[in-house]
């Protein structure tokens, strides 16, 4: 058995200084109160720990793209191409080094969970690789090596676009049919530390007649499905062209909705969608600093989560990774849409950071510190230059508006302190293996 004594620990609706969180097989077992000095032989956790964030949409390979798409103009659809070019260069060896490396960041941030959208599956051309999911397998192994839990979200991506065959760039990303992709993603097999579900990448990327055999492999197996969802209004129209109705119409005629589903971005959507998505118990996956960095606008996610969907955060393509600016921005730019404040409390907001965030991935014991938790944590520094000053007791707020995740001074996942004093001790130099990384899948 481990103890892990936090200096100051929230605990849901509140910060408890001097908690002894007692662990045991990578589980809390017994959480105490009221212990003002550290017991002896504790791990000794100084600043604000909260549960583990989860970081609920990830492209890991977009991590290679930060800082080399911001020159010039442009839409979502120019820096796709980017994207393109950078997915066409890499291989499983390749695309496990740049993960593990991805991850070890997402482990510094204070991410102990991650949810990897993952559609590059074959060799370039589209040859199945001898092991059909070797990517997918580096990503799990990547997730190991950096520490942290894994939801592999294996994602059906069949076309181009309505009625198109894929271009010669996504013919790594297809398998021929749904029925081929459940063949393939049924080889995959669940960790300790890695769930599999499943993912439609788009009602344009899969035919409408093939998204309810995703969904029965998602529903068969009780495991999350996940889907961007409306984050381009381009796809809006192509949809309503083809079928004369929404995307999110169209995943509702055809099983998709429910709640073990999460729709990524949901940022244009009609009122009759929000309602959809609401009251069937879809989730939404916010990403406010990707939907920021490709000008793809601010989706409703107030009248979302009135509505019935539970909201979670996710960095998508990495242009920061940062669960707490997520969740900052979130409330930020649902105030420069309204001119007003305090759409969401800041306990709200770490819910959608840590234990919903979770539960869009499978990892329903995650997300909370008590008795039969998982035992993730994440302690955020209160003596930076950023969040000195705001009493202790003020820990919510001064993690969502004044932390960021250079803060984070430690990461316990499943126990284990993999980020001890702002150092991976599994990774142990994250940004030299990142420029390694990166540099080698540019070619």
């Amino acid at each position: 058995m481990t103890t892990y004594w936090l200096e100051h620990a929230w605990l849901d609706t509140h910060v408890e200084p001097g908690v002894a969180v007692e662990v045991a097989d990578g589980r809390i077992t017994a959480v105490r109160t009221d212990v003002p000095t550290p017991p002896p032989g504790a791990e000794i956790l100084r600043g604000l720990t909260l549960p583990g964030l989860a970081n609920a949409h990830s492209h890991a390979f977009h991590r290679a793209l930060r800082g080399t798409v911001q020159v010039g103009s442009g839409t979502f659809w120019t820096w796709r191409e980017v994207m393109y070019a950078t997915a066409d260069r890499l291989t499983p060896e390749s695309y496990h080094a740049l993960a593990r490396a991805v991850y070890a960041e997402m482990a510094l941030a204070g991410v102990t969970s991650v949810g990897e959208f993952h559609y590059l599956h074959h060799a370039p051309g589209g040859t199945p690789y001898a092991d059909p999911n070797a990517m997918g397998e580096a990503l799990i192994a990547a997730a190991a090596d950096a520490g942290i839990r894994i939801t592999l979200l294996d994602t059906a991506y069949l076309s181009a676009g309505f009625g198109q065959p894929p271009n010669t760039h996504q013919l790594r990303f297809s398998d021929g049919t749904a029925e081929a992709w459940a063949e393939r993603c049924s080889l995959l097999k669940e960790r300790d530390h890695a769930r599999i579900g499943a993912a439609i990448h788009s009602v344009r990327a899969v035919p409408a007649g093939q998204l309810a055999t995703v969904a029965a492999w998602a529903e068969a197996r009780r495991a999350p499905l996940h889907v961007h969802l409306s984050e381009q209004t381009t796809e809006n129209d192509a949809c309503q062209e083809a079928h004369g109705c929404t995307p999110t119409r169209l995943l509702a005629d055809h099983g998709v909705l429910g709640g073990r589903t999460t729709g990524v971005h949901n940022t244009h959507l009609t009122d009759e969608d929000i309602a959809l998505l609401g009251g069937s118990g879809t989730g939404t996956c916010m990403c406010p600093t990707t939907e920021r960095d490709l000008a793809d606008g601010i989706g409703p996610a107030v009248a979302l989560q009135k509505a019935g969907s539970p909201l979670s955060l996710g960095s998508d393509s990495h242009a920061v990774i940062d669960l707490l600016e997520e969740a900052r921005a979130m409330e930020l730019n649902e105030r420069l849409r309204t001119r007003t404040r305090g759409h969401w409390t800041a306990a709200a907001l770490l819910r959608a950071a840590s234990a919903d965030g979770h539960a869009a991935l499978g990892w329903d014991e995650a997300g909370a510190i008590e008795t039969g938790a998982l035992a993730d944590l994440t302690t955020i520094a209160l003596d930076s230059v950023r969040t000195a000053g705001p009493l202790p007791r003020l820990g919510a707020e001064t993690a969502v508006f004044a932390a960021t995740a250079a803060d984070v001074r430690h990461t316990v996942v499943g126990g284990r302190q993999v980020v001890r004093d702002g150092a991976h001790t599994l990774v142990p130099d994250v940004p030299q293996a990142l420029a390694r990384a990166v540099d080698a899948s540019r070619g």
